[in-house]
């Protein structure tokens, strides 16, 4: 009789500890499910060699920040994504969620397309967006196929809950590793 009051003594105290120790999981958990906000994974970029478009970087920046709230990006070094100004079409290439390069290409601001827009949908490929060459302005993964009249810099909500669901860990539609060129001949393709 005594090794089974030892046994349930043994087994109380067990679930006493497990009761002590779960509230803090608890409470996670149900934040999570809740919706609460999860702490927003923090990115740095460089644009110290954007040469003219590094406003342009910056300011695409803050709409991403202002448009999304589990990712945040900020200047500084190490980066996780660098951009550069080059003689091209504008073009990125991502090697993991929020990791890669971006080239600013002066050949399409040349032809009238807008800094600002062409420097946001870069960052959305950084972000995991995919092209999408839909023409029209209102989608800023559209690129270069709405038009040069087109100066929309900001995402979607679709193009947003996308980032959302980046960061919060499915799997982007992006492939990692590939340069996404926006420029016209691209867009026939």
């Amino acid at each position: 009789m005594s090794r089974i009051i030892r046994a349930l003594a043994a087994l109380l105290v067990g679930l006493a500890a497990l009761v002590a120790i779960s509230p803090a999981s608890s409470a996670q958990a149900a934040g999570a499910d809740a919706g609460q906000a999860v702490a927003a994974r923090v990115l740095r970029y460089d644009a110290s060699r954007a040469a003219e478009f590094r406003t342009a970087v910056d300011q695409a920046a803050q709409i991403w920040n202002s448009s999304v709230s589990n990712v945040r990006l900020v200047a500084g070094t190490p980066a996780d994504f660098v951009v550069l100004a080059d003689y091209g079409w504008p073009r990125t290439q991502p090697v993991s969620l929020g990791r890669g390069t971006i080239w600013m290409g002066r050949q399409a601001t040349a032809e009238g397309h807008n800094p600002l827009r062409i420097a946001a949908h870069e960052i959305g490929h950084i972000l995991g967006l995919p092209d999408r060459r839909t023409g029209l302005c209102t989608d800023l993964m559209s690129g270069a196929s709405a038009g040069t009249s087109c100066t929309n810099p900001y995402p979607n909500a679709t193009e947003k809950a996308q980032v959302e669901r980046n960061f919060a860990g499915f799997a982007p539609a992006i492939r990692f590793g590939e340069i996404y060129v926006d420029s016209p001949e691209a867009a026939l393709r």
